[in-house]
């Protein structure tokens, strides 16, 4: 085993591979939750609900309960723009409140 991760390290130094070269996930464009406005973590542990649509990646959309996952699945064309509007613009954007 100690061969192996030896041998696996010289290679990826070889081969100049570093973590930092590896691209970063893109960080999610909001600090509040899409569906209620409310900042998230302010109503205790943020909800990563994975929004799964047929013919495109999963994403992982952060809201501030579950009471705004059900509001989300109502209308998802809705949020999904706003998600994308943010990313875009680089700021955050909110939505409605409870």
């Amino acid at each position: 085993m100690k061969l192996f991760l030896s041998t696996v390290l010289l290679l990826a130094f070889s081969l100049g591979l570093r973590a930092e070269d590896k691209p970063a996930a893109p960080a999610y464009p909001l600090t509040a939750c899409v569906v209620s406005g409310e900042e998230l973590g302010s109503m205790g542990d943020t909800i990563h609900y994975i929004h799964k649509e047929e013919g495109k990646p999963d994403r992982v959309i952060k809201l501030c309960c579950k009471r705004c996952v059900s509001s989300f699945k109502k209308n998802p064309a809705k949020y999904l723009k706003q998600l994308d509007d943010a990313a875009k613009a680089d700021k955050p954007a909110a939505g409605h409140s409870h």
